[in-house]
């Protein structure tokens, strides 16, 4: 993407031009040398100014949606960076979407992942926010401007400048494969900024997937400021949606879930939902017509989406949050107006919520669902994902990259 820094943009504007960035407009070099290489591993004295840091990983070579091992290089660690050695990454439906081009052309080879968790293992000599052995965790985006409106008020993924650099496939001058690598390796170099603490009363491999599931739902729940007693819809009950279940409960929501999946039912219950719709059929929608007082949807493909926001009362609120292919739904206009539904759609949230996200889980015991696996297991995981098999996340253990 080559957006002058001078440019304005509204935010509307700044999603697609982040998205045809993303989807592999090509900056920097793509050459890797083996000169002047550090293992991080070896520890921080290994991590000399100006050296690239050794990294393997599983990434995407096309657009198959299969991964394979790849050793690559990350850029030196910079004086505002911090290095992490990964210990747990886990498994996105973003990140198949974008690995099989479902977003636009895509740059290969790559590597995915923004749900990271790990030890700091280097800092460079401006860091104040962390130390070597700090536990860390870094979520969907690495940098922006950090001088915009936006980003100087904890909204760093709408950077006016248009220099929000996500996690995985974004163009970066610094990176000696030219574009951002992600978390399905064994460590990250990122600017301490975008690094979160994780403390100690949660786990890494539960506090990975609010990286990027919690702070997603977390956000737009939060700033619906729901009342106890409010019934709250949650629609797609994956990562993302289990987590919306667990969110809005904790506020005092009455939560009633919306899934296509029959054998989830139980378990949604227990997540802390009062009811559970079982749409089979969009016909199931009806009983529930005007019912609710707020719906988030997880939905990350195309569906009718006034069909479900029938069931949120009239000038009541419904926030999309899936992301479909090419980022586009199809609306009926027509069903929407009828509805008298406010519709919105949330885009992650900034560093400052995600932090929050991260000590509200720890604190109030929200944990997400999660089986751990090895890296040879991602591709399995990935059709489990696909074939709505996932309960509710995937953990990948990065020692067996």
């Amino acid at each position: 993407m080559t957006t002058n820094e001078n440019d304005k943009v509204s935010r509307r504007r700044f999603l697609t031009q982040a998205s045809l960035a993303g989807a592999g407009a090509l900056l920097g070099s793509a050459g890797t040398g083996l000169l002047g290489t550090a293992y991080a591993s070896e520890g921080p004295a290994s991590v000399a100014p100006g050296q690239n840091i050794r990294s393997r990983g599983y990434a995407a070579f096309d657009n198959s949606g299969v991964l394979r091992p790849w050793e690559f290089e990350r850029r030196p660690l910079g004086d505002d960076d911090v290095l992490i050695e990964i210990k747990y990454a886990s498994i996105c439906h973003s990140d198949i979407h974008q690995m099989k081009g479902d977003w636009g052309p895509q740059r290969y080879p790559q590597i995915p992942g923004h749900e990271i968790v790990g030890v700091v293992t280097a800092v460079g000599k401006n860091v104040t926010r962390f130390q070597v052995g700090d536990r860390a965790g870094v979520g969907c985006m690495v940098d922006s401007c950090l001088e915009c409106d936006s980003c100087t008020h904890g909204e760093e993924q709408f950077c006016e400048k248009g220099g929000t650099l996500f996690t995985y496939g974004y163009p970066d001058r610094r990176s000696p494969t030219g574009i951002t690598q992600g978390g399905y390796s064994t460590n990250i170099v990122v600017r301490d900024h975008f690094a979160v603490h994780i403390p100690d009363h949660l786990s890494f491999q539960e506090a990975a997937p609010l990286l990027c599931a919690g702070i997603t739902t977390y956000s737009p729940i939060m700033q619906a400021t729901l009342q106890v007693g409010d019934k709250v819809g949650v629609a797609g009950i994956g990562g993302l949606g289990h987590m919306a279940v667990m969110l809005a409960a904790s506020k005092g929501a009455e939560v009633y879930a919306f899934t296509t999946s029959p054998g989830k039912a139980q378990d949604i219950l227990s997540l802390g939902a009062k009811e559970v719709v079982v749409v089979d059929d969009l016909s199931k929608l009806r009983p529930h017509r005007a019912r609710l007082d707020y719906m988030i949807s997880t939905i990350p493909t195309q569906y009718d989406v006034a069909a479900y926001s029938s069931v949120v009362r009239p000038y009541g609120h419904f926030t999309q949050v899936g992301m479909p292919d090419a980022f586009r739904l199809t609306v009926n206009n027509l069903g929407l107006a009828v509805s008298r539904v406010n519709f919105n759609a949330s885009l992650i949230g900034g560093i400052p919520e995600t932090q929050e996200v991260i000590h509200y889980c720890a604190d109030n015991g929200i944990r997400p669902r999660i089986e751990v696996i090895d890296a040879a297991g991602i591709n399995d995981a990935w059709a489990k994902v696909v074939n709505k098999q996932a309960r509710y996340r995937y953990v990948i253990d990065a020692a067996t990259f």
